[in-house]
């Protein structure tokens, strides 16, 4: 008698052969390309290639990551015809929410973040990051003579450490809540000096810096050739007259006015030029 002989690998009550392996199913798992891992590898300080759509992420801000030294950015969003506000102050809002994701993205890669006590004083902001992941940076508000409401924002939610930086002589609390920190500089002629600021933060060990507002203190970062890249974002809108931009001493023939190398990005509706100052 012949003994039958079965295929010991076939499923049980079909008689039927397995698939065949699919050949990626051994193979390692394809890395994960999205915006929101890209951003994590980012924040982790991982600056390697990705694909798309992650990809846009890692070469928008991995130069800013793969940066070793001190770094200087700043940021403004302005209309077309480069004004940051209304004439009466009102900026809510310039700029789209993708620029202000962009915005909060810049304060996560920084350690401080530096604005006028105008700013503080007109739109009570608050410096943090909140429209991604990421770490709150420490809150620089540049006030010569101490002029900064105490029921603002940045010195009393406690949400980060906030440096209230005041003119020497400036009638300034000691110790306003737990989370600020006074830190007296000298005043000069037009206030308080880009780089004794930025000296003044590196005694501190906050190097990598990004400042945010309004036009005039950017501006003045600007002018004193501190800047390493400058964001400027343009929103498709005319508001004819109002609170400027960038200002600064101009030249007198096109020939002397600042250029830099530029990258743009398309935010929304609006557009981001990238100016690069220094490497």
């Amino acid at each position: 008698m012949t003994e039958a002989v079965t295929d010991s690998s076939a499923p049980r009550g079909t008689g039927a052969a397995p698939p065949p392996a699919d050949d990626d199913a051994s193979g390692p798992a394809a890395p994960d390309a999205s915006p929101a891992a890209a951003w994590e590898a980012l924040l982790a300080g991982r600056t390697g290639p990705v694909p798309p759509p992650g990809a846009e992420l890692v070469e928008r801000y991995g130069p800013l990551v793969a940066h070793r030294g001190p770094l200087v950015l700043a940021q403004l969003g302005q209309s077309l015809d480069g004004f940051i506000a209304s004439r009466t102050g009102h900026a809510e809002f310039v700029t789209g929410p993708e620029d202000r994701e962009h915005l909060h993205r810049l304060r996560a890669l920084v350690e401080a973040v530096v604005v006028g006590v105008g700013t503080v004083v007109a739109d009570d902001c608050r410096l943090t990051v909140r429209a991604v992941p990421g770490p709150h940076p420490t809150r620089v508000v540049l006030d010569p003579s101490a002029r900064a409401p105490l029921t603002s924002a940045v010195l009393t939610d406690g949400a980060a450490p906030t440096l209230w930086v005041v003119g020497e002589d400036a009638d300034a609390p000691t110790a306003p809540a737990p989370h600020v920190a006074v830190l007296r500089v000298p005043v000069g002629e037009h206030g308080l000096a880009p780089r004794a600021v930025l000296e003044a933060l590196a005694r501190r060990g906050l190097r990598r810096v990004l400042v945010e507002g309004g036009g005039r203190t950017v501006s003045g970062f600007l002018a004193a050739g501190t800047l390493h890249r400058l964001y400027l974002t343009t929103a498709p809108m005319l508001i004819g007259d109002g609170v400027p931009g960038i200002r600064f001493p101009g030249a007198d023939h096109l020939s002397g006015a600042l250029r830099a190398p530029v990258r743009r990005f398309v935010l929304g509706d609006d557009l981001c030029t990238e100016l690069t100052f220094r490497a």
